[in-house]
């Protein structure tokens, strides 16, 4: 397992791999309003402007050459995209990511790590020690509950 950073020139190959899991495991607990929000702000436009302005910072995992899991941190502290291909799930990429997260928000000063989870992964966000600090609401059709995580 290899996680390192990704830029403009991984940049396609990890928005395919964080739609077709969005799709498959996501789209299902979103209206229509909400998959168009999400696609656009996973477009390549919007993600490289950001990865650009340093507004964005995106790790991916790989296992040989195979690129499993995506994610992403917004500012010092806000994670905005964590995806895990379904047939590497449930095998340790989304907290070896998370791990990663956490000591590049550490290393930046963030006392806490913040996620608009939604529906399917607030279990996993549990697990990873995040809390919800309120309850699931919807904001241009994206339904998401609000977590945080303290950083020791």
């Amino acid at each position: 397992m290899d996680i390192r950073v990704l830029d403009s020139s991984d940049l396609n190959e990890a928005l395919e791999l964080v739609w077709t899991v969005f799709s498959e495991f996501e789209a299902p607990d979103y209206s229509a309003e909400g998959i168009d929000t999400f696609r656009a702000f996973i477009s390549y436009d919007c993600v490289s402007g950001m990865l650009a302005d340093g507004s964005l910072r995106l790790w991916g995992c790989y296992i040989g050459e195979v690129l499993t899991g995506v994610i992403a941190a917004r500012g010092p502290g806000h994670i905005s995209l964590l995806f895990v291909s379904k047939e590497y799930q449930r095998r340790g990429i989304a907290r070896a990511l998370f791990a990663v997260l956490e000591e590049y928000c550490r290393a930046s000063g963030a006392d806490a790590i913040t996620v608009n989870s939604s529906p399917y992964a607030v279990d996993i966000y549990h697990r990873l020690g995040f809390i919800s600090t309120d309850k699931e609401t919807v904001t241009n059709g994206i339904r998401f509950t609000p977590m945080r995580y303290a950083v020791d």
